[in-house]
């Protein structure tokens, strides 16, 4: 699966594909949830990347846990089109938080080739 998902296709007809990827070692024993649309799609650790396929042509929320709050990003996916969101851990107060922002095509696609796919649906909240 994680070979497909490298191959960047054209999402089905109507969907949008979402890549969300965390690179680097930086708060490396730390792992974040990751959710699209309130629904967790799971959670990451240092050097894997998630991809789903959303409706396309709306806004989608995509949402990282944080030290006190989720750091959320919106973005209007159009059909027909991959999106790239990197997480990015930062330091907190007591424990690391996590943040997302949209990255363009090129430098996803490149982060993603040397990341493995990480496992869905396993949230800790």
């Amino acid at each position: 699966m994680s070979d497909t998902a490298k191959q960047f296709n054209a999402p089905s007809d109507g969907k949008s594909g979402l890549y969300v990827y965390r690179s680097g070692s930086f708060g490396g024993a730390l792992k974040k949830d990751v959710w699209v649309d309130g629904k967790c799609i799971g959670e990451t650790a240092p050097n894997v990347f998630f991809h789903e396929e959303v409706k396309g042509n709306i806004e989608h929320k995509i949402s990282t846990e944080s030290e006190f709050s989720p750091n959320d990003l919106i973005i209007l996916m159009k059909a027909g089109k991959n999106y790239f969101v990197r997480q990015y851990m930062k330091m907190g107060v007591f424990v690391g938080g996590a943040g997302v922002e949209q990255v363009d095509e090129a430098e996803g696609k490149e982060a993603v080739k040397k990341l493995a796919l990480a496992k869905k649906g396993v949230c800790s909240e």
